[in-house]
């Protein structure tokens, strides 16, 4: 099928069209690349036929199908089909591969003699079980041949809806938001390949962790980026307090923004005189004032609303013109918008404003500020446009001042994870990007870290411009935890009830309850690197070393002390990862996961957060980010909610 594709000329007709040609073919060729560590297809359904399923679709030379995209409406029995309900299926069939080669297959039966075991139970499939528990090496892996019925009910949800999906760790929500995007593509590929589907992380390591999805299932012009790329509307100089970044992203700055805009408006004290030819033709002060207010009135941006002006001002001469005995045309109103004395008058009351000079002067003056949000300012350094240091937080509220003064284009879906971090202004940053489209929120309250952290999907959601109430919204939760195992996930949520009482605690599914060591050393940094070797020594897959922020330098000396090379992800771009080992400072842990995970000091790990229940939700995280066994490290206490069940 490559070779084929590789092989058509790329003729357009015309130089545009044969350049767009060729990039489609290319595009469909990188498609179609093959992957050596896997096979073409993970699975067989037995129904009225035998028919295989992959991760896309392949044809013989005639056209004829050999193996059937999962994403395909006759591939969801493999996913769905159950001895209660069997879908029309006999049996299903699962390949086990290693490497890129058929190792093993079992068969599952759905109907007749060996549907249940012995018990009359339904059985349960051991090659599945090895699929979900296998070690973790390298980024995030496709999960195609494991996805579980309630995850492919999320997956296959229709474009016209958005969906919230509450995860606890390791219930694999960002693999099914991921794909969920593959599936859409699949299913509207028109609409989607001409809207676009955006993909939205919390950092680049993160993004880098997830980037080999989609590519792996055929789908690579789907775009990854992070909050902090997609407000990208100038260089990042400066770092706000948390309690300052805090005010700057709450809700009610989008109306201090709004008004801030609109009052470059100003009232119309005097009239417009329009001389054409010998005569001067006058629109009265109080007629351009009815101008002004029912065009702020309308809901357009104000570069939309302030491109209107001129003609609404023509047509009154024109009307003028009228009463007056002549018959002025269309052309005639053209002419009056574009003459200097209009031009004029509409520079003079409704000036043009940019995002950078609106909130300079917002954050230099306070205006339209309330009392408790004066810290913007007192914090704040004087801010001129031109040479201003804008802040993380200031970046998003430059987003949303150009899109009040002009509408940002709307994609076709957005997958946001991580979405219980981000501000009211970061929610509606990402909102915009989708107010055409549709959403695919992943998040866990659990986990939220930062001070502004959501309390709830639905205000969430209602920032992002989504109601939870209405139809075409949804909130699905996930908490059968197929990453993190039994021993793991039940030792982290001891902390639950400090952070997230409301929350069902997550069940791990996975018949290997794991490793779980807590030691208690002298010093947590040499112990650390013990443990680290141990684990490296001992167990397959990647060691994932979480530690306390500003620790890196000093774990990382104790890690070559004793003969460990690694690499540092620090949240930034990551290569290609060259050694098991990996070390992590806490807050760039959030979305990735490890065979074996080695946390030092949890206590300190708690401490760097501002108050006590977003320390214990870092410390929630990284405790939850082993796919095989975790290792504890520390030499002060415990927190005390580690401790409850002894």
């Amino acid at each position: 099928m490559r070779e084929h594709t590789l092989s058509l000329q790329a003729d357009g007709g015309d130089a545009i069209a044969g350049e767009a040609l060729a990039r489609t073919l290319w595009l469909r060729a990188k498609a179609l690349q093959d992957d050596p560590g896997t096979t073409l297809f993970f699975g067989r359904v037995d129904g009225k036929e035998a028919l295989y399923i992959g991760r896309r679709h392949v044809s013989d030379a005639e056209g004829d199908p050999v193996v059937l995209d999962w994403r395909a409406g006759v591939s969801r029995p493999f996913y769905r089909a159950s001895v209660t309900d069997p879908m029309g299926l006999v049996r299903r069939r699962r390949f086990g591969v290693e490497g890129g080669e058929l190792t093993a297959y079992e068969d599952e039966w759905l109907a007749g003699e060996g549907s249940t075991d012995e018990r009359g139970a339904p059985r349960t499939s051991a090659l599945l079980a090895r699929e979900i528990e296998r070690p973790r090496i390298g980024p995030m892996r496709d999960i195609v041949a494991t996805i579980q019925p309630e995850q492919d009910e999320i997956v296959r949800a229709d474009v016209a809806t958005t969906l919230c999906v509450q995860g606890a760790p390791g219930t694999g929500k960002t693999a099914v938001g991921l794909h969920r995007a593959a599936w859409l593509l699949y299913a509207y590929r028109d609409r989607l390949s001409r809207s676009g589907v955006l993909v939205v992380g919390p950092n680049r390591a993160f993004l880098e962790h997830v980037g080999a999805v989609l590519p792996s299932l055929g789908e690579v012009t789907v775009r990854h980026t992070t909050v902090e790329e997609l407000v990208a509307h100038g260089q990042l100089r400066a770092v706000d307090t948390p309690h300052v970044a805090g005010l700057k992203g709450e809700a009610r700055m989008a109306d201090v923004l709004r008004e801030a805009l609109w009052a470059h408006v100003r009232p119309a004290t005097e009239a417009l005189v329009v001389p054409r030819g010998s005569r001067k033709w006058r629109v009265p002060a109080y007629e351009v004032q009815d101008m002004l207010d029912e065009l702020r009135t309308r809901g357009v941006r104000y570069a939309a609303a302030r491109a209107m002006l001129p003609q609404r001002l023509a047509h009154a001469v024109l009307v003028a013109m009228e009463r007056s005995g002549d018959s002025p045309d269309d052309r005639v109103q053209d002419a009056v918008a574009r003459s200097a004395a209009v031009k004029a008058y509409v520079k003079q009351i409704w000036p043009e404003a940019t995002p950078t000079t609106v909130l300079a002067r917002v954050l230099s003056t306070g205006e339209g500020l309330a009392e408790d949000q004066q810290a913007i300012v007192w914090h704040t350094a004087p801010r001129f446009p031109g040479s201003a240091r804008w802040s993380a937080a200031d970046l998003v509220l430059l987003d949303e001042l150009s899109d009040l003064i002009e509408r940002t284009p709307s994609l076709g879906h957005v997958i946001l994870d991580e979405a219980q971090d981000l501000s009211p202004m970061q929610l509606r940053a990402v909102g915009r990007r989708a107010s055409t489209g549709s959403l695919t929120v992943l998040g866990d309250l659990a986990q939220g870290t930062t001070p502004w952290a959501t309390g709830s999907w639905a205000e969430s959601l209602h920032h992002l411009g989504k109601d939870l109430a209405a139809p075409g919204t949804h909130l699905e939760e996930l908490i059968r935890g197929f990453r993190v195992p039994g021993a793991v996930i039940d030792f982290a949520a001891r902390l639950l009830p400090s952070i997230a009482p409301g929350l069902t605690p997550p069940e791990s599914v996975r018949s290997n309850p794991g490793r779980l060591d807590v030691l208690a050393v002298p010093d947590a940094v040499s112990g650390a690197a013990r443990a680290t070797h141990e684990s490296w020594t001992a167990h397959p897959g990647t060691v994932g070393v979480i530690v306390p922020d500003g620790w890196t330098a000093e774990v990382s000396g104790a890690l070559q002390s004793v003969g460990l090379e690694h690499e540092v992800l620090d949240g930034g771009h990551v290569q290609e990862h060259l050694h098991r080992v990996l070390l992590v400072p806490a807050t760039v842990a959030k979305g990735l996961e490890f065979d074996q995970v080695v946390v030092v000091e949890p206590a300190a790990i708690a401490a760097v957060e501002p108050d006590q229940r977003t320390g214990l939700r870092r410390l929630y995280v990284v405790l939850t980010r082993a796919v095989s066994g975790l290792t504890v490290v520390h030499a002060d206490p415990l927190p005390d909610a580690l401790t409850v069940d002894g």
